[in-house]
């Protein structure tokens, strides 16, 4: 995987999701002065990502579970994880 640029977001798909997007890693432009906030559902409506944020995935940002309304900053890592069966 390629390292995080501080200017940039790195957008991380799994499971499920990966395969229905057709990538499974994207850097997303940051702005570095903070000026324009992103939120992980602002970024889920642009990317064009299938399903419903709300109901059926999960948002992490820096491998910690967060709101789909929590701001992002230049440097941080978002993975959208959708749920996972299995036994």
């Amino acid at each position: 995987m390629a390292a995080p640029c501080a200017q940039e977001i790195r957008i991380l798909l799994f499971a499920g999701l990966r395969e229905q997007a057709g990538w499974a890693e994207q850097q997303w432009p940051a702005d570095p002065n903070g000026a324009s906030t992103l939120t992980p559902r602002q970024l889920w409506s642009m990317l064009q990502l299938p399903g419903d944020l709300d109901q059926q995935v999960r948002v992490a940002i820096n491998r910690q579970f967060a709101d789909a309304d929590t701001p992002l900053k230049p440097g941080d890592e978002l993975a959208f994880l959708p749920p996972i069966s299995g036994g």
